[in-house]
């Protein structure tokens, strides 16, 4: 997966994998410099949410570590360093001004997009729910807005997540562009994207296309 770091597993924890069941016994499937790859075609082995969950619970994956699965692949996130943690935070106080109860707040939550793939976004608004998400994580026709800040992520950003967002119909992305100082807007889900793409700067305006009344100074977004 271009961009995107590739969780890496050791032998032991391979062969943990095989007796808890995440890899059958009839798997045809091999260990290569710490990725798990089907040997009938020599591609990476997809792990499902259910195998995801089954790994943290068994300590194959460690507690606290950063992850998340995508297209079937557990992918390291980067740390979240200051200036990361800091837009994110700005984020939540700039959606926090609006009249409460049109959606609900959640900061770098998993959204279950499907049964290969569950990220963990910089921010979302949600669908206000009675139980606020306790019994399941959101899916795409929960989400209003899906909003990522990226950095030294850009990359796997713009060329695995959005795709991935495409094709489980996440109606809306705004991907916050520190390096290029730009919010890239994506509209219009396709199966490997979005039809539809704005570059907006500083002085422009943006505003959920759920909402078009809560209009937001770009500036505020791209602040650092």
């Amino acid at each position: 997966m271009s961009g995107a770091a590739l969780h890496r597993f050791n032998v032991k924890e391979y062969y943990r994998m095989a007796e808890i069941g995440v890899l059958q016994e009839d798997a045809s499937v091999e260990l290569l410099d710490g990725s798990v790859f089907d040997r009938s075609d020599g591609t990476l082995h997809r792990f499902s949410v259910k195998d995801y969950y089954r790994m943290a619970e068994s300590g194959v994956i460690p507690p606290g570590a950063r992850v998340e699965l995508l297209d079937g692949k557990v992918i390291d996130m980067s740390p979240i360093g200051p200036l990361h943690g800091g837009l994110v935070k700005g984020l939540i106080r700039v959606f926090t001004r609006f009249p409460q109860g049109r959606w609900l707040l959640a900061a770098q939550d998993p959204v279950h997009l499907e049964d290969h793939s569950e990220p963990q976004p910089d921010l979302m608004l949600l669908k206000p729910s009675a139980d606020d998400y306790r019994s399941r994580h959101p899916k795409p026709e929960d989400v209003f807005l899906l909003i990522e800040v990226s950095d030294s992520t850009l990359e796997t950003d713009q060329e695995v997540k959005l795709p991935v967002y495409g094709r489980a119909g996440i109606t809306e992305v705004w991907i916050v562009n520190l390096d290029q100082s730009t919010l890239e807007v994506y509209r219009e889900p396709q199966f490997d994207g979005y039809g539809s793409t704005q570059f907006l700067h500083a002085g422009d305006r943006v505003a959920p296309a759920q909402f078009p009344d809560a209009v937001i100074e770009v500036s505020e977004l791209l602040r650092s």
